[in-house]
């Protein structure tokens, strides 16, 4: 019986004078593995945009090396020290620092904190889990920031920027199954098609957001979903209804804001940071339990393509020049 698994680690290389991240796939002894209270035996990961930086080495996102990346994980529990946690159990965890301090989902098996586990809904499958994933699970987060709000389907139109990723395509899934209305910005023609299947009335360039903004614009929508940030993000919240809600969640176009404070002081507008990372339980557990209720694996066959891990430096790139869609889920054992 062998005790080494496989994951896709980063480790500090010396190449010649010059000290350089590399990361690889690798073969390790189960006893490398951190000092925490539950081990996991993970059947999925996936690919999100935070991985993709980590994977390709573009961005600093591991912050100590050695680091096995990937910043969720699904599968059940075979070993626990913790009272909260039994073996057999069907768990995920999104975010908590996988990835950056703590060790990630890219890995066969791995020991984490009993504080991070989320139990998964009955109806939830480890694949579904991370079909979802980290990605689907911040869709759902941005989302019922717009419904605590107060914001229903006759208020108007909910505007969805990078549609065509992770969290954009799982927003409109989400959007329609509540029958809000819902129009999605993209950059590529060729996503159309794919947008409006998933519930986008309506689909518009990427170059109508991708500009400087006036200080307030015509008021269009009840609401929106932002994962680019930038003029993006600065365009929209001068468009966004009197007393409606942006829900903030990434930066894929830039992380500053060239915006004016006038649609918050003159239209009462709402700016609202969502963050995945370090969500309290309650979040968690409220989200994973409304994606149960709203999702099945039905709804994500046009959304998600299942990959080994063994392909992650090749899919990692792709999804950083813009060439993949949706959810890429990463069987481990692959």
């Amino acid at each position: 019986m062998t005790n080494n698994i496989n994951v896709i680690i980063a480790r500090d290389v010396n190449d010649g004078a010059e000290k350089r991240v590399q990361v690889k796939r690798e073969s390790i002894d189960l006893h490398a593995l951190p000092d925490l209270d539950v081990l996991v035996d993970i059947d999925y990961s996936s690919l999100n945009y935070k991985d993709a930086l980590a994977v390709s080495g573009r961005a600093p996102i591991c912050r100590r090396l050695p680091m096995v990346c990937g910043i969720d994980l699904a599968g059940t529990v075979i070993e626990s020290k913790s009272g909260a946690w039994r073996t057999g159990d069907r768990v995920l965890i999104n975010g908590y620092g996988l990835s950056e301090t703590q060790w990630g989902g890219y890995a066969q098996q791995q020991r984490v904190s009993a504080d991070w586990l989320v139990k998964r809904p009955d109806t939830i499958s480890s694949k579904l889990a991370m079909a979802i994933g980290t990605a689907g699970y911040t869709a759902m987060l941005c989302v019922n920031a717009l419904r605590d709000h107060g914001l229903t389907p006759a208020d108007g139109p909910i505007l969805v920027t990078g549609a065509s990723g992770g969290v954009g395509s799982i927003a409109l899934v989400l959007l329609s199954k509540l029958g809000f209305t819902s129009v999605a910005v993209s950059g590529r023609e060729s996503t159309h098609c794919y947008l409006k299947s998933l519930g986008a009335s309506e689909v518009v360039s990427r170059d109508e957001f991708h500009r400087d903004s006036k200080a307030l614009e015509r008021e269009t929508w009840a609401g929106a979903i932002d994962s680019v940030g930038s003029k993006t993000l600065a365009c929209l919240i001068a468009q966004i209804n009197y007393g409606g809600i942006v829900a903030a969640c990434g930066l894929a176009g830039g992380a500053d804001l060239p915006a004016s404070v006038m649609p918050f002081i003159l239209r009462g507008v709402t700016l609202r940071g969502t963050d995945s990372v370090m969500a309290s339980q309650v979040d968690r557990q409220r989200s994973w339990q409304d994606l149960a209720e709203l999702i099945t694996m039905d709804d994500l066959e046009t959304v998600c393509q299942v990959e080994p891990m063994s392909q992650l430096p090749q899919l990692a790139n792709a999804l950083l020049k813009g060439e993949l869609q949706g959810r890429i889920v990463i069987d481990v054992n692959a």
